[in-house]
């Protein structure tokens, strides 16, 4: 067994359910040790309640530009739900083989040929959060704000069908909206009562009715709740949604509206407050990272095929504090969120390679031009 598919095992064997803190953290020490044997040193972002964040630095030789490697620790199935690890000729299967701890092995094999090459690191960086299943709402900022150091970012989510990386990932936001009405009997007293559920369901065709699918747009109402039973008009009700974007004018006019759209009272008497808030800003693609592909597909000697996305990842973070970001360098599968999660053995083999080729350049010539 090669030493990249030892590797992908023991972690995958580790249970790091987001809220898992045990498991996550243990998951966390194991990459710890495997990179401090490569000279990087450790600064933990110690959290109570879900995994520690860790940033693994290299030393800094103010030569070349800088580089973050980016990944994350948890997962999103509960102990004893989705276990183990499992493999077949051309298939390994398991909880994160893909997403993303399958990416990170990527990053720590390149990272190793990289130390046997050249007896140190510099220069590059890795930082592995713990959360970035339930959203990032914890590590967010640090992301934010550990990104500004760094000039280059390569994220290891999960490689497109055809060994794509990612140049453009939605922005998305999750809100609720909560409306008051007043209850009233509706046998006797029908036209007394405000009826909160009218209001809702109102809002909510307005809201859908704003999805526009050839900008990369949608609002979706995943949730509704409101009134007491069939005799009362309803006194409140709530909405759950989210909204999702391809570009910053998208992004505006459904702000925009939405925020219109709660401050209306359609049904006279109703009172709407809104809540919640963008979770990661739209990842878009750009000149810099057109450059920087032309370069990268010169230095592996061959095509580097991208693609965009509507899931969310921390490369959104990055992207939108300026750096030039790049994701998908993990090894490709399928399944990912579900107990039928699988990678494929041989994109393991090709993204490990070229991320080995692309920081070698690195480490020589100081920049990707």
């Amino acid at each position: 067994m090669s030493v990249w598919l030892e590797d992908l095992k023991k972690v995958i064997e580790i249970n790091s359910y987001t809220a898992n803190k045990r498991g996550v953290d243990k998951t966390g020490e194991v990459f710890q040790k495997w990179l401090e044997d490569l000279g990087m040193e450790c600064d933990r972002y110690k959290r109570e309640l879900i995994g520690d964040h860790l940033h693994f630095k290299s030393p800094v030789s103010n030569k070349r530009k800088r580089v973050l490697l980016l990944g994350h620790l948890d997962t999103v199935f509960p102990p004893n739900v989705f276990e183990g690890f499992n493999q077949d000729e051309d298939w390994v299967y398991g909880p994160g083989v893909c997403d993303m701890k399958g990416g990170n092995i990527v990053a720590v094999e390149a990272l190793r040929e990289i130390y046997k090459q050249f007896g140190k690191i510099e220069d590059i960086d890795f930082l592995l959060v713990s959360d970035e299943e339930t959203g990032s709402d914890d590590s967010r900022s640090l992301t934010a704000k550990l990104a500004k150091d760094y000039d280059y970012c390569f994220v290891f989510e999960a490689a497109g069908a055809n060994m794509e990386v990612v140049v453009g990932r939605k922005g998305i936001g999750t809100y609720g909206i909560d409306i008051k009405g007043k209850a009233s009997h509706a046998g006797t007293s029908y036209a007394k009562g405000i009826d909160a559920n009218l209001e809702a369901a109102i809002k909510l065709q307005k809201l859908v009715s704003l999805t526009d699918l050839e900008k990369g747009s949608t609002v979706n109402v995943g949730k509704i709740e409101g009134g007491i039973g069939a005799n009362t008009i309803s006194p409140e009700a709530k909405l759950l949604l989210e909204i999702r974007f391809a570009n910053q004018s998208e992004k505006k006019r459904l702000l925009n509206v939405l925020d219109n759209i709660v401050c209306t009272s359609y049904v006279d008497g109703t009172l709407s407050t809104l809540s919640g808030g963008l979770q990661r800003d739209v990842m878009e693609p750009n000149e810099n990272q057109k450059h920087l592909i032309e370069i990268l597909s010169k230095i592996c000697n061959e095509e580097i095929a991208t693609e965009s996305r509507g899931g969310v990842s921390d490369a959104n973070i990055v992207a939108s504090n300026g750096v030039i970001t790049l994701d998908g360098w993990g090894p490709y599968g399928d399944g990912d969120h579900t107990p039928k999660e699988r990678a494929l053995k041989e994109s393991f083999e090709k993204r490990i390679s070229q991320m080995e080729t692309i920081l070698n350049y690195h480490q020589k010539e100081g920049d990707f031009k």
